[in-house]
């Protein structure tokens, strides 16, 4: 609704379809993953990464993602990198079908090494009122399913390079758990937009579908966000041996020495977003899933919280020994 330029940008709901819509924002970063991208001066995928990390927050409430802004700081505009990144940002946007609105680019000399950056992005969607999704439905019984993640997704970048001063290994270098690509590739795989997949499931019959809750894996890892989204006395069993534990994973955790705790509170372990399902719907929702392009597991089920841990994951030592 209007055009770029201006010192705001307009959007109408109800040229999305949206009668009486509620709004909800949400807005991240990308963190120390750039320090990657600058080091190795691939910039291409942290513009889907930013906005991977805000509509993926958006839709785990049921809302449609409708228009992204970005923030994009630096000391001194390096405009070839510069057109990489928003590039990239205009991608996640597709992705995710929403409008870029708008952005801001800061120069900052001083403020930033030379060739440093940061980046931030803000997103806007809408669910209409009384089709939020809040969690609160979620009941004892309920499946676990799990969606794949690309890789590390934007999360933990200050341990794996630390994994990676302590290997002695240059993100130059080649993978030491993927062929034919270096290191720093390999780690900066963008973050999976689940926003699509995601909708299809809540729209595709009443009550979400099914759908009792979504929760997207980032910092805190699976510990951390899965409880986010449970009522009070509920918590989760999880099988690890049910879904498989990607290779970049099992280099951090052995390379690392990191323990398996640490690993969970820390990294998405294989799985970026979480759906808590009815279980009469679990194989519906699997199948829709999986015809929307996911890998999806059924990895546990809601119990009675029993006790401080509210997320247990069993077959730990077995699944990720064979990983």
């Amino acid at each position: 609704m209007g055009g770029l330029g201006g010192f705001g940008g307009f959007f109408d709901p109800r040229a999305a379809g949206y009668q009486d819509p509620v709004l909800v924002a949400a807005t991240d970063g990308v963190g120390t993953k750039l320090k990657i991208a600058i080091d190795a001066d691939s910039h291409a995928g942290v513009g889907v990464d930013l906005v991977a990390m805000c509509v993926n927050d958006l839709v785990v409430q049921g809302a449609e993602p409708l228009f992204f802004l970005d923030y994009f700081a630096t000391g001194k505009l390096a405009p070839d990198a510069a057109a990489v990144i928003v590039s990239g940002v205009a991608d996640g946007c597709r992705q995710a079908g929403c409008a870029l609105i708008g952005g801001e680019t800061a120069e900052m000399p001083g403020m930033y090494a030379a060739g440093d950056y940061d980046l931030a992005g803000f997103a806007v969607g809408a669910v209409e009122r009384g089709q939020e999704l809040t969690g609160t439905d979620v009941a004892e019984g309920d499946v676990v399913l799990a969606l794949a993640s690309s890789g590390v997704h934007s999360n933990g970048f200050s341990l794996v390079r630390k994994v990676a001063e302590r290997a002695g290994t240059d993100f130059a270098d080649p993978a030491p758990f993927q062929d034919g690509v270096t290191l720093a590739e390999a780690l900066l795989t963008p973050t999976r937009i689940y926003v699509k997949s995601c909708l299809a499931a809540i729209r595709s019959g009443p009550s979400h579908g099914g759908v009792k809750a979504f929760a997207h894996i980032t910092g805190g890892g699976l510990l951390e966000n899965i409880p986010r989204v449970l009522p009070d006395g509920l918590g989760v069993d999880l099988d690890a041996a049910a879904w498989p534990l990607p290779p970049v994973f099992s280099w951090l955790r052995t390379a690392g020495g990191i323990t398996p705790h640490e690993m969970l509170r820390t990294f998405n372990c294989g799985v970026g977003m979480i759906v808590i399902v009815d279980v009469d719907q679990a194989g519906h929702l699997e199948t829709l899933f999986r015809d929307a392009g996911e890998d999806v597991f059924n990895i546990g089920r809601v119990v009675k919280s029993s006790g401080p841990e509210d997320v247990r994951v069993g077959n730990l030592d077995e699944a990720w020994s064979a990983a």
